[in-house]
């Protein structure tokens, strides 16, 4: 069967786009490579580490930043293709654009890694307790930062794994209006639009963004399946900001997606098979937030209330609703922060208190469930600094919530610099808590059911390593040893879900590289081994042995010109697969190599041609069995900055 994709009136045109759409951040500067690029793999201030800002070398646990600069380089569509860069962190897509895409750090699963946007926790509670990386459109992102190892003594049960923060750009400066669009392989066309502007008493941003394909089959081509599935995404944001004052701060910012995937069907025995399936659905999440600081800045206090809606609906080939579902999450926190200083120790305390509430509904022609879950919980962190040169930190944390017994988790970092020799010495234990989601408690499909009974999984890790400069501020190299170990881990039986009996382990190491050999030329690298095994000792599926990635970048003629080449390595891993009854079996995956490469060049001040190949060789791969990849892609396009 061939389905062809019809272009809704909201993708219909670049000029109704670029004219109408006021969406997440377009980051396209007048030159797009007009700064430096950073060579150190931390930024000068981290707000996820501790939940306060944070210099580089203060931060005792591993944490890498992609920055906005990096993404322009790159040409970036999809955030979740720059997160293949990270070390530690494995993504697998279930197909081309559009499809489920999951993100796992250290070995973690996917719901184990909260993913915060602007503030707002994004994981769904009616898809498990996790984000789908598969809608998120990079045009808007500022600056990601992928923090590693339990957090959930900062951040409560989704933060097991780690935490991805994602910050979208603010107004600065006079009024400015960016667009870009482009075109190419797959019936590809995508086209963003923004506009910002900021003084120091208030800052405001509008941006827009959208595309959409013809796509490829999801399920493997070469298993004789050559339909296409089509994508499109429509995205706006936008937030906003006034200070009546030097030291305080109201603040409002929101995001909505609206998205259909065509999909494939599933049949044990042959995997993934062609079908006129598709999904439909539509994202809101907004925040708004009040900061004040007292005694000369010292004594901050910030309050907030977030609220996140996601909206899925399941059709079958006749355009017909078979399943649909709705997560909610609502919270309120207020957090307050207190800087002291006494000689040569910085002290800095904070104090925080969250309520959430989570409610998932299912509505399906085969069942249907409608829960929630409330939580409460309490954070107290003490940070220490001593002669410029120690960081130590411990937090703990205490959660109530209306299902499970109250549960106690707590960290400890500490940071160690050698300035003479340009060295950062660095350590973090945690401790974790990952409560079972809504559907694997009460979940029901027509080959699944869910499990009231389970058990919340409980975790202990630590990592040791170290960060080094190297020839002055030219180049950095970092190192990470981890080991982390879940008791009671939740899986799948493909019938339903149970707590395993006794103690997964996950170890690793991750290397990181940063060199500007010459001027206007940078290379990063990273590479990561990971080791994980569930409690009987068979191999955690989806977990890569070995991730590498390489990028190479390269400004030329007075940075009018750039070039970019990157090279992702994702080593063999094993997943599951299932018999025509379902009985699920190990199959490994093969490895895999892919090259990028992207180039621009400033025709004017303010107009810039960009063009890309994504997959150069045209590799064929499968990062989830029996579901396929585009092969070779390439395309062009024009920015735009007034």
């Amino acid at each position: 069967m061939s389905v062809r994709v019809p272009r809704l009136h909201w993708t219909a045109s670049f000029a109704a786009l670029l004219g109408s759409l006021a969406l997440p951040v377009s980051a396209i500067p007048t030159s797009a490579f007009a700064d430096s690029p950073t060579i150190t793999t931390l930024p000068p201030v981290s707000v996820t580490a501790n939940r306060v800002p944070t210099a580089a070398e203060e931060t005792g646990s591993a944490l890498t930043v992609i920055t906005r600069e990096e993404l322009e380089q790159r040409q970036t569509q999809l955030l979740s293709d720059a997160l293949r860069t990270v070390p530690g962190v494995a993504v697998n897509r279930t197909g081309p654009m559009g499809t489920l895409t999951q993100l796992r750090i250290r070995g973690s699963e996917g719901n184990q890694t909260l993913v915060l946007i602007d503030g707002i926790e994004v994981n769904d509670p009616a898809a498990g307790s996790e984000y789908d990386f598969a809608n998120l459109l990079a045009g808007d992102v500022e600056r990601v930062e992928v923090l590693r190892g339990p957090q959930s003594a900062l951040y409560g049960s989704d933060a097991v794994g780690g935490v991805v923060n994602i910050v979208t750009r603010r107004g600065t400066g006079a009024p400015r209006f960016r667009a870009a669009m482009e075109g190419g392989s797959f019936g590809t066309a995508a086209g963003r639009a923004s506009f910002g502007t900021g003084t120091d008493r208030y800052d405001l941003f509008l941006s827009g963004q959208g595309v959409t394909s013809d796509g490829v089959s999801v399920a493997d081509k070469r298993l004789g399946n050559p339909e296409k599935d089509g994508y499109r995404n429509g995205t706006l944001t936008g937030n906003a900001a006034v200070r009546p004052t030097e030291r305080s701060e109201i603040a409002v910012t929101g995001r909505y997606t609206r998205f259909r995937t065509d999909t494939d069907g599933f049949v044990g025995g042959r995997g993934a098979v062609d079908d006129g399936t598709s999904t439909a659905g539509e994202q809101y999440f907004g925040r708004i937030q009040g900061k004040i600081a007292l005694l000369d800045g010292k004594w901050e206090h910030i309050v907030g209330l977030t609220h996140g809606r996601q909206q899925r609906d399941y059709r079958d080939d006749s355009k017909t609703v078979t399943s649909r579902y709705d997560g909610r999450k609502t919270k309120a926190d207020y957090q307050t922060n207190l800087t002291l200083n006494s000689g040569p120790a910085d002290h800095v305390l904070t104090a925080a208190v969250e309520h959430e509430e989570d409610k998932a509904i299912s509505r399906s022609s085969f069942s249907s469930f409608d829960r929630s879950i409330g939580s409460t919980g309490l954070v107290g962190q003490y940070k220490l600094g001593l002669f410029d040169r120690l960081t130590l930190t411990g937090s703990v944390r205490h959660d109530a919530n209306d299902l499970f017994r109250d549960a106690t988790t707590w960290r400890t970092t500490a940071a160690y610099l050698i300035e003479d020799s340009g060295t950062k010495l660095r350590a973090s234990y945690g401790t974790g808590v990952k409560n079972p989601t809504l559907f694997e408690l009460y979940g029901y499909t027509a080959t699944y059911a869910g499990n009231p009974n389970l058990k919340p999984e409980r975790a202990r890790g630590w990592d040791a390593g170290f960060d080094q400069a190297l020839w002055g501020t030219r180049a950095s190299v970092d190192g990470t040893w981890f080991d982390q170990r879940i008791r009671d881990l939740i899986t799948g039986t493909g019938r339903t879900s149970v707590n395993m009996p006794g103690e997964s382990h996950i170890r690793g190491f991750e290397l990181g590289l940063s060199v500007e050999p010459i001027d206007r030329l940078t290379v990063r690298g990273s590479y990561t081994w990971t080791d994980g095994e569930d409690s009987t000792g068979a191999e955690l599926v989806r977990r890569p042995k070995q991730l590498a990635s390489l990028t190479v970048n390269h400004r030329f003629l007075e940075d009018r010109a750039n070039v970019n080449l990157g090279v992702v390595y994702n080593g063999r891993s094993s997943d599951w697969a299932y018999d025509p009854f379902y009985n699920r079996q190990v199959v490994n995956l093969a490895p895999y190599t892919l090259v990028n490469m992207a180039g621009s060049y400033a025709l004017s001040e303010g107009v810039e041609l960009f063009g890309r190949v994504e997959n150069l060789f045209d590799r064929r791969y499968q990062e989830v069995w029996t579901y396929g990849a585009p092969g070779r892609a390439g395309y062009l396009g024009l920015r735009l900055s007034l």
